[in-house]
């Protein structure tokens, strides 16, 4: 049985924000939340976060995961952050320990070092290589390379700098030998902190031989203390969600160029043009094609979809073989079904387009549904809103909209209708007519243009 803590009362002096630590944001997500998702992909028995500064913040920003919290009001060590969360640990199960900090551990490392114990090896330590290990604590193994302890680097001598193999942090123990271990802890050390790593020599004085197991890469085990190094953690981990569209098949022109902030599943012979943005739960069917500078939250893209560049949606449903853009923003509760324009500088809002339905330029379309084979002139709007409420507009099948034209809603202009240039639409029009809405055009012969006094 498996319980999960992860740390998380640090405030992160270094960040220089009121946010907690763990919340900065990491491909669009906070820190914690990749933590918390990739503890609960072993199937813990129950995640306990350790949470102290902001803590109203963390817990509200964690509403949506099932958590079990556990609050360090004094920022006293490691040691003293995992004796908070004891009385949540049974004696005969694992206690995975991890880090709101280190985003990018895997499932798989986690599953290989939790493997490690048992009733004979109570204790196994993830550990890393690096060929700078400044700042980190060392692994102290002696001529057999039994583990012996762990030093800290303000603590260490010049002999112990040297190691190379440092700890991360994370360990998987025994609920009873962590219980027990830990209500030894002292806090002798430069920090005047109750360090967690005393566990190590403490289960080498029982008899115990404590196991170790290596991350698979440095970055799994990177934590992040300011800016500088949130921004190169991002940059390893957008590199590594192109790479896994690049393997699934999409062209991406740029890897360096493209920042996936969510969840992104495509179908085949996908491309992906520079600068673009995928956010939420994006979704690309067949050969869709994303230009430049696109911005995508909760999309829907069916097959064969062409986005021309620096076009922005977001909750929407782009139907088969559509275009769109470029400059085109699709917005909330939008869904066209296959064939639709939406061209230059159109904006659509809560509209549906039936099937080959046009609006090419620089129109607003909103609260509107807009029939198969429709044609929207440029410059046309819906005034869907009264000051007070929206209201719907109906354009049937096959009607066509002249430019510059103002629809105003509640209104139906009829299937095969025809709006002509410029007209202001108050009343439903029937089908298969031209319906015009214009004052008389007349022409002043007095009028002289004002010039400048």
């Amino acid at each position: 049985m498996l319980s999960a803590i992860i740390l998380a009362a640090g405030k992160g002096t270094r960040m220089r924000s009121v946010l907690p630590k763990v919340l900065q944001p990491l491909g669009g997500r906070p820190l914690l939340h990749h933590v918390i998702d990739t503890a609960q992909s072993l199937q813990a028995r129950q995640t306990v976060v350790v949470a102290g500064f902001g803590l109203e913040a963390v817990q509200a920003a964690c509403q949506h995961h099932s958590l079990v919290w556990a609050v360090q009001a004094q920022q006293l060590g490691t040691g003293h952050a995992v004796a908070q969360a004891i009385d949540h640990i049974q004696n005969d199960e694992t206690a995975l320990i991890l880090y709101g900090d280190v985003p990018l551990i895997q499932t798989g490392t986690l599953a290989r070092l939790v493997d490690l114990v048992d009733d004979v090896h109570p204790l196994a330590l993830l550990t890393v290589h690096l060929d700078d290990p400044t700042g980190y604590g060392r692994i102290v193994r002696d001529a057999s390379g039994n583990m012996q302890r762990i030093v800290e680097q303000k603590d260490a001598t010049p002999a112990e700098r040297a190691i190379a193999e440092v700890n991360t942090g994370i360990m998987a123990v025994k609920g009873v030998q962590l219980r027990g271990w830990l209500a030894k802890l002292q806090n002798n050390n430069s920090q005047g902190e109750y360090y967690l790593t005393d566990i190590i020599a403490m289960a080498v004085a029982d008899g115990f031989m404590v196991r170790s197991t290596q991350a698979s890469s440095e970055m799994e085990v990177l934590g992040v203390n300011d800016k500088a190094q949130l921004a190169g953690l991002e940059r390893l981990y957008q590199a590594e969600q192109v790479m896994a569209l690049m393997k699934a098949g999409v062209t991406v022109i740029d890897p360096a160029r493209v920042d996936i902030r969510g969840e992104v599943s495509v179908g085949m012979d996908c491309a992906i043009d520079v600068n673009v943005v995928l956010s939420g739960k994006v979704v690309l069917g067949n050969n869709v094609s994303i230009g430049a500078g696109c911005v995508l939250h909760n999309v829907t893209l069916g097959d064969g979809v062409k986005l021309n560049p620096y076009s922005v949606l977001e909750d929407c449903t782009i139907g088969a073989d559509s275009r769109v853009g470029p400059f085109a923003r699709v917005r909330p509760g939008t869904v066209t079904q296959d064939h639709a324009h939406i061209g230059n500088f159109v904006e659509l809002k809560n509209a549906q387009l039936g099937s080959g339905a046009k609006v090419n330029h620089l129109s607003y379309v909103g609260d509107a549904s807009v029939g198969a084979k429709a044609n929207i002139g440029a410059g046309t709007i819906t005034c869907n809103y009264d000051g007070v409420n929206k209201h719907r507009t109906v354009i049937g099948e096959g009607a066509f909209v002249g430019s510059n034209s103002a629809l105003v809603a509640p209104v139906t202009v009829g299937a095969g209708a025809t709006i002509g240039a410029g007209s202001v639409i108050t009343k439903d029009t029937p089908d298969d007519q031209l319906t015009l809405a214009r004052a008389k055009q007349v022409t002043i012969a007095t009028w002289q243009r004002p010039v400048k006094k």
